[in-house]
Order: C-alpha cells, then sequence, then structure tokens
C-alpha cells in the first residue's frame, strides 16, 4: 500500500510539473452556478466566481494582451443541458484550458445514480479531451455539515471517486474540492447555504491554479480567525431564517419544474483586466 502511495504521488507531481512549464493563453469555463459565481457578485451586481478568478491568475501569467477567457456555465442547468449547450461551443474554441465541473445538480436530484451521471459525464470529457490542451475536472464537496445535503454525502463520494478514475484516464488534472478543508467554514458560504461565498471562491481560484502547477499569491487553506461559539438559539434562529428566505423557494422552484438558470445567458467573453478592476475596487 506505501508503495502505492508514494507512485500516485509521483504521477501527480510529475502531472502537476508538466503543467507548470505551459503557457495559458486561452481558457474556457464549463459548468453550472458553482462555475458561473453565484454567491461572489462583484460591484455591479455581477456575479464573479472562482473561474473568473482564475483566469485572472492566468492572465498574470500569460504575455501581455494574449490571453483570452469565456465563461460558458449558468446556474441551475443539468448535466445534459451543459453538454447540450456549452460543451460545443467549448470544442469550437479548443482553448488551452477547459475547466469542466457538472452534474452536481444531477447527483442532488432523488433517484439519480451517480454510475449513470458518470458515464454521460465521460463522454463530454472524452471530446473536450480532444479538443482543448488541458482539461481540468472536479470533485464535489464534502456535505457531512450542510444539513440539507448530508444524506447525499455517500452518493457524492461515489461520484468523486468516477470523476477521478475519468481524470486518470484522460490525464486530467483535478481540483480537489472535497479535501479542501477551508471551505468546510460556515464563513465561506453564502447564505443559501448552496453557493460558496466571495471568500470561498477566491479560495477555490487558489486551489484551482495549485491543481494546475502554478504558484500562487496566498494560501487556499489559510486558517480562519476564531469565532466564538454560538448559542443554541442563535443556530435555531439561523436555521428558521434559511428556511424561510432560501430553502422554501429552492423546493417551490423544483416542484414547478423551474431553474433558477431558465433565462441566464452566459457571461461569455470576459475581460481579465475588466475583473481584476473590478475586485480591486470592491476590496
Amino acid at each position: 500500500m506505501g508503495e502505492r502511495c508514494v507512485v500516485v504521488a509521483h504521477e501527480s507531481r510529475a502531472l502537476t510539473d508538466a503543467l507548470a512549464s505551459r503557457t495559458i493563453r486561452s481558457y474556457a469555463a464549463v459548468g453550472d452556478s458553482f462555475t458561473e459565481g453565484v454567491g461572489d457578485p462583484g460591484p455591479d451586481g455581477t456575479f464573479v466566481g472562482w473561474a473568473d478568478r482564475l483566469a485572472v491568475l492566468l492572465d498574470d501569467r500569460a504575455p501581455e494582451d494574449t490571453f483570452q477567457y469565456a465563461n460558458l456555465a449558468v446556474r441551475g442547468k443539468l448535466l445534459d443541458q451543459i453538454v447540450e449547450d456549452q460543451i460545443p461551443r467549448a470544442v469550437e474554441l479548443a482553448p488551452d484550458l477547459v475547466t469542466f465541473v457538472a452534474g452536481g445538480n444531477d447527483i442532488i436530484r432523488p433517484g439519480t445514480d451517480p454510475d449513470d451521471v458518470a458515464e454521460r459525464f465521460e463522454k463530454a470529457v472524452a471530446a473536450l479531451a480532444g479538443a482543448a490542451g488541458t482539461v481540468l475536472l472536479a470533485t464535489g464537496f464534502d456535505t457531512r455539515d450542510v444539513a440539507v445535503l448530508k444524506h447525499l454525502r455517500g452518493k457524492i463520494a461515489t461520484y468523486n471517486m468516477h470523476i477521478r478514475a475519468i481524470a486518470d484516464r484522460y490525464g486530467c488534472p483535478v481540483l480537489d474540492l472535497w479535501s479542501l478543508r477551508s471551505i468546510q467554514d460556515r464563513r465561506a458560504w453564502d447564505g443559501d447555504r448552496l453557493h460558496l461565498a466571495a471568500e470561498g471562491h477566491t479560495r477555490v481560484a487558489l486551489r484551482a491554479a495549485q491543481a494546475l502547477g502554478i504558484e500562487v499569491p496566498a494560501d487556499p487553506e489559510q486558517a480562519w480567525p476564531l469565532l466564538p461559539p454560538r448559542g443554541t438559539f442563535e443556530v435555531r434562529r439561523d436555521d428558521i431564517h434559511w428556511a424561510r428566505e432560501f430553502l422554501v423557494p429552492w423546493i417551490g422552484r423544483r416542484l414547478r419544474g423551474e431553474s433558477s438558470g431558465d433565462r441566464v445567458q452566459a457571461k461569455g467573453f470576459l475581460d481579465p483586466h475588466e475583473i481584476k478592476l473590478q475586485l480591486e475596487s470592491a476590496s
């Protein structure tokens, strides 16, 4: 077992080193609300998110005025919708890098089979791998401390193992969100408890850059400041507020067959310099 761990670690390091030697001049982000950046609004109200923040880091490393970035993600989309609407566009762009994070909205639906979702996911990876220089995949989050999703932890873990197996087959680096402990802190999450807040997206962007072999300006696992313990009354009050403001409307949309992304267009091509200015003005 120990020898196997050494071999796997060596292979992972070799992949990271190979990626670090490449200059990424073009990037397309494919996915759902996570990649669109829901929970991380900029000064103008437009969501930023980890993918846009990663684009800024990549632009800083590319020769001046050579980097191109497109965010194709749309909130609420299921895997098949992403495959139909976004994958062909990403293949057409044939960028140096594609980040492909999808299937989470399928996994949280009752009755879905992670094996089936993974099979469809792999077909999309195969299409992307034939067009893009590098395809970065990501695992799902550890939902141990997310009350409404805790019961799905085993299902998500199964899907994660499929993603890692697919990554091995296609030589894809993996953004491991399950092991990113810093985002298990409630301050990493937006008030809806389903999407990351700005600081959570920032830490994911840093970890994504690390998965690509890029040196980052901060540690994504940097410890949070200590908080005083919360009392039972405060916790219950927050839970009631969350259920009223977020959980009930979310359940209502699902019962009506509505999606949060029904009338949303992808952000499309973005200028990383403009993203950087937005982030600086908000800090």
